[in-house]
């Protein structure tokens, strides 16, 4: 006795004991066949996954060979600059430095600006900080010993000197005069004023009565800047001698120090800029 495929079989004697040796067999092959069918769609499916990943890596890569991609790219010659705009030059020579002021009025030779007493004491006063002085007489000469007493007479002709400038400035009951004398070079002016001896003539006139004369005490100064050398004398206009503790007369004399200093720098910084083709401050 049988039954269909896959069914028992009994033996050949029909004592209806089944054949254990073909069930075996028979359930051996059906597992053969389940092992081939799993990994035949195993592969299948992997084989699907990898072209579809290699689809995927072609299309990222924007499609052929690396040798094609590589002749699609521009060359060099052929990419854009970063800017079209023209590149600035520059030059390798250094620009020559500024003149030097001084240079301009440490020689006649080239301090050719106009030696006038407007050029050194403009306007009717001077201020200073907040301190007013009137302006008194003034003068000019070529005779540079006439502007002196004592020994500076002497020493100024020895050294050269071609004409002194003075000017009077006073401020309750203190007058000062300041002369400036001028000479060819800076060295002529700097002897004349380190062997200052003597000193400056007081100049009064035009309201400004007599000092600094008759044997009364006054304080005096000698300085020098470029071609030029400086001095002034300043007391009390009522003739009383100076001491140390009049601190209103050195205040006088020390304005009108300084005040001649920048007018001297002033007319080197004039020429040096206009030299230079600068504009000049003032």
């Amino acid at each position: 006795m049988s039954f269909g495929q896959g069914g028992p079989s009994w033996g050949p004697e029909e004592s209806r004991t089944p054949d254990w040796a073909a069930l075996a067999e028979a359930s051996e092959a059906r597992g053969r066949r389940r092992k081939w069918l799993m990994i035949g769609g195993g592969a299948v499916a992997t084989a699907a996954v990898a072209a579809i990943v290699a689809t995927a890596v072609v299309t990222t890569n924007g499609g052929g060979s690396a040798d094609d991609r590589a002749s699609r790219l521009p060359a060099p010659e052929d990419l854009p600059s970063s800017s079209t705009e023209p590149q600035p030059s520059f030059s390798s020579v250094a620009p020559a430095p500024p003149p030097d002021p001084k240079d301009y009025i440490a020689d006649a030779k080239k301090d050719k600006a106009p030696v006038t007493l407007d050029a050194f004491f403009p306007g009717t006063k001077l201020t200073m900080g907040d301190r007013v002085y009137a302006k008194g007489p003034t003068n000019a000469t070529k005779s540079c010993a006439s502007t002196t007493q004592g020994a500076l007479g002497s020493i100024l002709t020895h050294h050269g000197c071609d004409q002194v400038l003075r000017a009077t400035y006073s401020k309750d009951g203190v007058a000062v005069t300041v002369g400036i004398a001028v000479f060819g070079t800076e060295a002529e002016a700097r002897k004349a004023a380190e062997e200052a001896s003597g000193g400056l003539a007081s100049l009064s006139g035009s309201g400004v009565p007599t000092f600094c004369r008759g044997g009364a005490v006054c304080r005096r100064t000698a300085n020098s800047y470029g071609r030029y050398a400086y001095f002034t004398v300043g007391g009390f206009t009522s003739g009383k001698s100076v001491t140390k503790a009049d601190q209103d007369v050195f205040a006088v004399g020390n304005d009108l120090t300084e005040f001649t200093f920048r007018q001297i720098r002033h007319r080197g910084e004039v020429q040096a800029s206009a030299a230079a083709g600068a504009p000049v401050t003032t």
